[in-house]
């Protein structure tokens, strides 16, 4: 399912155009990237929770150069589903 079949849904459950439900659903969007950027953590109840945690600095392999390459820290984005969504 990509952005556009969620709008689609969006549209068909509800009295908005495509447009607008284009618009909710990238507002949506950027609220939770919004967030995830500020260390906070996403929790829908019976969806899932999103947390920003981080990752060191480690070592990996280039695999056509059959080199080792060093991979810089950052963040990562942990997902945890909820109690709901478990019981699919």
């Amino acid at each position: 399912m990509i952005k556009n079949d969620i709008a689609l849904d969006l549209e068909k459950k509800s009295e908005f155009n495509r447009a607008t439900s284009l618009l909710i659903v990238e507002t949506i969007l950027d609220s939770l990237k919004e967030a995830l950027v500020r260390n906070k953590k996403i929790e829908i109840r019976g969806f899932a929770s999103f947390k920003a945690v981080p990752k060191k600095t480690g070592y990996g392999r280039d695999i056509r150069r059959k080199k080792q390459i060093r991979i810089k820290e950052g963040k990562r984005i942990k997902f945890r589903p909820g109690q709901e969504l478990k019981n699919i």
